[in-house]
Order: C-alpha cells, then sequence, then structure tokens
C-alpha cells in the first residue's frame, strides 16, 4: 500500500514506519491515524520489530488543532473512540516487539502515542509533554493509563496537572522510557536495537508481551499459573531448542522466530 502521512519500510525484519508530516510537526490528523493503524497492522504480520519514529524536528506534535476544517467539526469523544482506539490498540497488541525512537517532540497524544510502545528509545534533545490542560483537557491517547504505570502516580499527576515539558534524561531517570541517547548516535543506536530483536525467539517476546500486561490485573497466583502455561509455549518451541543447543555448543542462537 502508498501512504501519504508516513514512511514504511521493511528490512531485514524491521519495520520502521516514520510520521511524514514534518511542516506540522507530525501532527496527527484523522488520514495519519488511519495510515499508522494500517501499517502497523501489517507490520505484526510481516516483520519481527516494529520501529515508529518522525520524520524532521519531531516525532509528534499531537491532534492537529491547526487543521481549522477538521477542528471546527472536532468532535473529542468519537475520534478518539473511533480513530486513537484503533491506531493505540494496533500498537499495543502487536504481536512483535514494538519501538519508539523519539527523535524529538512528543507532544500531547503524540507523547502518549510514543509511550504505547514496548519499548522507547529517545534521543536527547527529546521531550515528552503532557500538553493537555493548556487547552482545558485531559490526558487522553491512553494517557491517564499509561502515566501512573511508568512513572508513578505523583509524577503521573504533576505532569498532567502542571503540563511541562519532561525531558528525555528525565523520562529515562523517572522510568517512563526506556532510554535516553545522546543526540550524535541516536539514530544508530536505535537502529541496533532494532535489529537485535529483529533476530531474536518472536514468541517468547510475544509472550513476555502478554505476560507483563497481564501482571496488574492479576493475582500472584493467577500470575504464576500464567507463566507456567506461556513458558510451556515457548518450551515447546524450536527457538527453546535452538538456545539450549547453541548455549552448549557455545555460539550464538539462529532463531527462526514465527
Amino acid at each position: 500500500m502508498d501512504y501519504e502521512t508516513i514512511k514504511y519500510r521493511l528490512s531485514g525484519g524491521v519495520a520502521s514506519i516514520t510520521l511524514n508530516r514534518a511542516d506540522v510537526m507530525n501532527a496527527l490528523n484523522t488520514h495519519m491515524r488511519a495510515e499508522i493503524t494500517h501499517a502497523v497492522k501489517a507490520a505484526g504480520r510481516e516483520a519481527r520489530v516494529v520501529v515508529l519514529t518522525g520524520q524532521g524536528r519531531a516525532f509528534c506534535s499531537g491532534q492537529d488543532l491547526g487543521d481549522r476544517a477538521n477542528a471546527a467539526s472536532l468532535d473529542l469523544e468519537r475520534t478518539l473512540r473511533d480513530e486513537y482506539v484503533p491506531m493505540l490498540e494496533a500498537i499495543y497488541e502487536c504481536p512483535v516487539p514494538t519501538i519508539s525512537a523519539v527523535n524529538g517532540a512528543a507532544a500531547g497524544a503524540g507523547a502518549n502515542l510514543a509511550l504505547a510502545a514496548d519499548v522507547v528509545i529517545a534521543s536527547e534533545s527529546a521531550y515528552f509533554l503532557q500538553a493537555f490542560t493548556r487547552i482545558g483537557l485531559i490526558p487522553d491517547a491512553g494517557g491517564t493509563y499509561l502515566l501512573p504505570r511508568q512513572m508513578g502516580l505523583a509524577k503521573a499527576m504533576g505532569a498532567a496537572l502542571f503540563a511541562d515539558r519532561i525531558s528525555a534524561k528525565q523520562a529515562s531517570d523517572w522510568g517512563m522510557i526506556w532510554e535516553a541517547v545522546p543526540d550524535d548516535v541516536f539514530a544508530e543506536h536505535w537502529k541496533s536495537r532494532a535489529a537485535a530483536l529483529a533476530t531474536g525467539p518472536t514468541l517468547a517476546y510475544r509472550n513476555i508481551k502478554k505476560a507483563m500486561r497481564a501482571s496488574s490485573g492479576n493475582s500472584i497466583d493467577e500470575q504464576l499459573a500464567l507463566e507456567a502455561r506461556l513458558q510451556g509455549e515457548c518450551g515447546n518451541s524450536r527457538d527453546f531448542k535452538e538456545g539450549v543447543t547453541a548455549f552448549v555448543q557455545k555460539r550464538p542462537p539462529a532463531f527462526e522466530g514465527r
């Protein structure tokens, strides 16, 4: 499929989805949300890792409020339900690991789009901004779910109420993201991280995602039972057999993935 608002590239098992509206800091409109949703679903079927990043100086500045034709009739509840939810669920439920490579500003819904990925890697010059109260709104696009879980209630509440910029380093220190990387090695670094995941045990990654996501709603007994079931699946896989054989033979494993 040809895309208009994003760039899609598949190479070496890595699907890169680049938000491509740099003239408006990659602000999200209806068309872009639909294209991201489609691309993530396609990547989940044909790739072993998915990377979201931005073109230009921003990752994503959030909802496109500058689109007057769209903003004048913007029904926020409908837009979130019909456009944001499918996009975020596609990322959250993707069967392969997802990475947000945050190259610049991630504001409003753009910040929470980034945080929906399994791993967030940011350049040190990037920042995150829950800008919603500046226009009389609450954090959306999953923000009220993700933030307390990733950075704790106290930090999440402050970020939402004050709408202060959070630097990439702060975000890393607070546990909001995985890591902040110097700008001059950022692109090389996230590509290396993605390549490493793309050669890894895909079933194990998928089951890690299932177990981690279920843990907050499970009792310890439920979680232990889930672990046992998922580990049983992994233990019957070719990747497990290859991993053990490679360990005994003292060589790198050659995982097949799916």
